[in-house]
């Protein structure tokens, strides 16, 4: 049983599958490091301000998701911890703490990929993100989900060894 919902976007702007495909490639990252393959970029005014993915096992930090480290990476970018005018394109629907910190950033846009069933922001609080932030989600998302399905199969068999 899957819980990312591969449920597709339609009508897929050009640049929501260009900068979702670098999320991608960070959650390869990710992957190759045996970390949760989740990988996030902000993008503002066209331009890739930050990128991150997720590090919660390489720095031995709970709060290391993709999403935090791709805020940490834009406002040191921009000098500022706000991020009004940016977009936050992210593989998978981002969790509460995730959602939250989107919050604090007064984000513009949130853009994922694939739905967290068990852990996604929406299934816990839809209400979490700053009121005037959008959301836009299932861009590329069974490629973002079945990145993740195909983590925790390979995790499953190592287990069972």
């Amino acid at each position: 049983m899957s819980y990312y919902n591969f449920e597709v976007s339609k009508n897929l702007p050009e640049e929501d599958e260009h900068f979702m495909r670098l999320a991608l490639n960070e959650a390869q990252k990710a992957f190759a490091l045996q970390e949760i393959p989740i990988g996030a970029v902000i993008v503002c005014n066209g331009k890739v301000i930050g990128r991150g993915h997720n590090l919660t096992e390489q720095l031995n930090d709970v709060t290391a998701h993709a999403e935090i480290q791709a805020f940490t990476a834009a406002s040191q970018t921009i000098g500022g911890k706000y991020l009004k005018n940016c977009t936050l394109y992210v593989t998978i629907e981002p969790c509460v703490m995730c959602a939250g910190a989107s919050y604090w950033t007064q984000l513009g846009r949130v853009v994922y990929g694939a739905r967290e069933e068990k852990r996604g922001f929406t299934r816990i609080n839809e209400n979490i993100l700053h009121p005037k932030t959008l959301v836009t989600g299932g861009v590329l998302a069974e490629e973002c989900g079945a990145l993740m399905t195909s983590f925790f199969k390979q995790k499953r068999k190592e287990f069972d060894k």
